[in-house]
């Protein structure tokens, strides 16, 4: 029996920067991947590019103005039930102080503990790209 084709879902993902440290959001228990540590962000719409849709979900779930930011990495994930396609950018200047619009709980986390946190899977390859690339020597 064929199955059918899984859907995919493209995600504008924010790794918000702030010294050593990255902003990061609980999701909801009751969304997929609910209860784990995320980097903010949300879906990519028809028409818009990932910098528009990275700014927009940006100001939407944290109410910050993001005023710098670049490509990082792209990945892609197979959970069973769907794709996630994830553009990763590095956000190192924006308005405003980040808040929980939505009323999730939010944390700065330094970089170098990151692993001791529990993300979605699709999530465990930016970490170990951010520790790579922000390593502090000890």
């Amino acid at each position: 029996m064929a199955s059918l084709p899984k859907s995919t879902l493209h995600v504008a993902v924010g790794v918000i920067l702030r010294q050593q440290q990255v902003l990061l959001a609980l999701r909801n228990a009751a969304q997929h991947q609910g209860g784990k540590w995320e980097f903010p962000g949300g879906k990519v719409e028809a028409a818009e590019t990932v910098e528009a849709a990275l700014k927009r979900e940006l100001q939407e779930e944290l109410a910050i103005t993001v005023t710098a930011c670049e490509p990082f990495m792209q990945l892609s994930y197979d959970y069973p039930e769907r794709t996630v396609l994830l553009d990763i950018w590095l956000v190192t200047d924006f308005n405003g102080e980040p808040t929980g619009v939505e009323g999730q709980p939010l944390q700065w986390a330094d970089i170098a503990s990151l692993h001791h946190l529990t993300f979605p899977e699709a999530n465990q390859a930016i970490v170990a790209r951010l520790q790579q690339a922000f390593s502090v020597p000890t």
